[in-house]
């Protein structure tokens, strides 16, 4: 098997939504990627693509945050969601999404990613729930995480407010 990641296309978009109504209980990540999109909130989705077959081995997608850390703006974005096909799990392809996001979004200024999930696998990225602990948000606590994504990003903007795009709010309510 072979992967390549890619930058989603229109022409992605109904195997993307497709793939999220699959791979989550609900349809909120699918609904929340909609909504990211309409507001002009996302920042970049990125997928997989099985070389081979043709299909859609998994996205992920990132979107703008307001950080005010320190009295100051601080280029930020949110990951979420980050979903793979069945078959194509434990193979490495979220990796390679959301490594190839972060690379491509520290190389275009953002300074710090934040992500709400599970420490054991965010950790293996650089995520720490350390790195956001200063930053009021609703979704404060274990599973907010952060990671700088340029030295010293964070410097000593190690306090301040951490807001995900509106459409987060939505969340669990009907569309």
């Amino acid at each position: 098997m072979t992967i390549a990641v890619r930058p989603a296309t229109g022409g992605d978009v109904a195997a993307i939504d497709a793939l999220l109504r699959r791979s989550f209980p609900s349809a909120d990540e699918a609904q929340l990627v909609q909504r990211l999109c309409i507001d002009g909130d996302m920042v970049l989705t990125l997928v997989a693509d099985d070389e081979e077959s043709g299909e859609l081995a998994g996205i992920v997608a990132f979107s703008r945050m307001s950080v005010d850390g320190g009295g100051r703006a601080v280029p930020a974005v949110a990951l979420a969601p980050v979903a793979v096909a069945a078959p194509y799990r434990r193979q490495g392809v979220a990796e390679a999404l959301i490594q190839a996001g972060l690379n491509h979004l520290g190389d275009a200024g953002a300074a710090v990613c934040f992500v709400l999930g599970d420490p054991a696998f965010y950790e293996r990225f650089g995520f720490s729930a350390e790195h956001a602990q200063g930053f009021q948000s609703p979704y404060a606590g274990d599973y907010l995480m952060a990671k700088p994504l340029r030295a010293q990003s964070l410097g000593c903007a190690t306090r301040g407010k951490a807001e995900h795009a509106p459409a987060f709010a939505m969340l669990g309510q009907a569309a």
